[in-house]
């Protein structure tokens, strides 16, 4: 299964999210021409030093700690500021359901986890725009949605972004702070609350930090 042989990779190779090592190399091996023609223009020549420090920085941005949920809570599902908090209409017009967003930086851990615990019952992605995914105009941004039974993940895209990878498929259960995904180069995953929970449960405020897996974001 994906999951377990993404889990072997990260033995071998470390702590990184899939696809991290391809964005480091693919940095590492431009700096070979880039250096073979640094006589050529002062360009290519501050190329060649620039290549290995966005090699490592590819490295850094797909980062995947270890993380130790408390006890009880729903979990931020992505580290960064929390950029959404709101009620809106649910799945069919089914009721008012609150949503809270978290936007990732730069510096963010960008591999997401589950809120709660359960099983998945799609995985769709859905197309759109790439917008700045602090904006408003961010709600019509690409996306994949991760449904469970009585709640929503969506991971999306944003103006730089444009690679949302999930880890997961229907039918798999994952554990309350699981990985779920995670978004090269940005930039916001939203939870959609179960119909149960109110405005009043919610336990952060926009603008606050938090860490994906560990911040408890709502509390019943």
């Amino acid at each position: 299964m994906d999951r377990q042989r993404n889990a072997g990779r990260q033995r071998l190779l470390g702590r990184f999210a899939p696809g991290a090592w391809r964005y480091a190399l693919l940095a590492l091996a431009l700096a070979i021409p880039a250096s073979i023609l640094s006589r050529l223009a002062d360009r290519s020549r501050r190329w060649s030093v620039t290549a290995p420090l966005l090699a490592v920085g590819a490295l850094l941005f797909h980062r995947d700690p270890d993380r130790t949920p408390p006890d009880s809570g729903v979990l931020a599902p992505a580290d960064g500021r929390v950029s959404v908090v709101r009620e809106e209409d649910g799945p069919d017009g089914a009721g008012e359901r609150v949503r809270i967003g978290v936007f990732m930086n730069v510096t963010d851990v960008h591999v997401n986890r589950a809120p709660f615990g359960g099983r998945v019952e799609a995985v769709e992605h859905e197309p759109g725009k790439h917008r700045p995914a602090f904006s408003k105009e961010s709600d019509n941004n690409e996306k994949l949605h991760v449904r469970f039974p009585d709640h929503e993940v969506t991971l999306i895209a944003g103006a730089f972004a444009r690679r949302i990878h999930p880890y997961v498929e229907p039918g798999d259960e994952l554990d309350r702070g699981e990985r779920l995904g995670h978004i090269s180069f940005g930039s916001r995953a939203d939870v959609l609350l179960p119909e149960s929970f109110d405005p009043a449960d919610v336990t952060v405020e926009p603008g606050q930090k938090v860490r994906a897996g560990e911040t408890v974001i709502a509390e019943r």
